[in-house]
């Protein structure tokens, strides 16, 4: 069994979350920073206060005020600045328990788009209520809380997408900036690794140019001038990340998923992976 440190929630264990499907919790007011994310297979929706920096898929966004925040488990995120003492509710869930719902198709969760949506105080003061009475019914002992905390989540997302409606066909500051979202897009869309026998297919800038079309160095500059990192360091912070999530909460061994990440040698994967974490997969596992 995994303790709270692996599902990444505080006083959250593994068995709530197999058990039910879903968790709902207050924030505490004090968070260490940097918060890195916890479990892939986990949604997660919070209402928010205060004042924070959050790094969600290599973009920066600033919550600032009150907040609905998604999370789409799949996007690397984590907390990284806290201004002041925060407050708020978080709801965390899978598809199986919203009946196999597609979330990665809501606006709301969709890789590329943005999770935050900032409300004024009538609207705050709604949210707070629904995610009081989710906790309320969580803690108690009615028959068809499960089902009855469905229909929150439901309403919560509802109300998000009509507070701030998903935005059609994006705009795109220049041809780079659309660029840089395809290559996201599209390197999102490798992950996550499912099977050990169906290897990662595009490692590399060049192979991602060559998917969209363009000549790499388009690509990389590009990808640099949007976003302040290099292709190659997207690629290798998702692909670690990925490796860190099979390697935490898979059966795998540590030869299949150098395979899996498209690596010819778990040899090649092991150096790739300690020059990059400082630590060889095997110590990572153990962690």
């Amino acid at each position: 069994m995994l303790n709270e440190e692996k599902t990444g929630i505080p006083g959250l264990n593994e068995a709530d979350l197999r058990l039910k499907g879903f968790k709902v919790h207050a924030l505490p007011e004090s968070t260490e920073v940097p918060v890195k994310a916890g479990r892939r297979d986990f949604y997660k929706m919070g209402l928010v206060n205060g004042d924070m920096t959050i790094n969600y898929g290599g973009q920066l966004l600033e919550i600032k005020g009150t907040a609905l925040f998604f999370v789409n488990p799949h996007v690397p995120h984590a907390l990284v600045r806290r201004i002041s003492r925060t407050s708020g509710y978080a709801c965390i869930f899978t598809e199986t328990f919203l009946n196999g719902r597609d979330l990665q198709d809501s606006p709301l969760f969709r890789v590329g788009e943005n999770p935050v949506v900032t409300l004024n105080a009538e609207q705050a003061a709604f949210m707070t209520g629904l995610f009081e009475k989710m906790l309320t019914v969580y803690g108690g002992d009615y028959l068809y809380k499960g089902d009855l905390i469905k229909n929150y989540i439901a309403l919560i997302i509802h109300e998000a997408l009509r507070i701030q409606p998903a935005q059609h066909g994006s705009t795109f500051r220049n041809g780079e900036s659309r660029l840089t979202h395809l290559f996201t897009e599209q390197l999102e869309k490798q992950f996550p690794i499912e099977r050990s026998d169906d290897p990662l297919r595009l490692r590399s800038p060049r192979d991602y140019a060559r998917h969209l079309s363009v000549h790499v160095n388009y690509l990389n500059r590009s990808v640099r001038e949007t976003t302040g990192k290099t292709t190659s360091a997207h690629i290798s912070a998702r692909i670690i990340a990925e490796a860190k999530a099979l390697l935490q909460h898979s059966d795998w061994s540590v030869s299949e998923i150098a395979y899996a990440l498209g690596f010819e040698y778990p040899a090649y994967f092991n150096n790739y992976f300690k020059r990059l974490t400082g630590s060889t997969p095997n110590t990572f596992r153990k962690v």
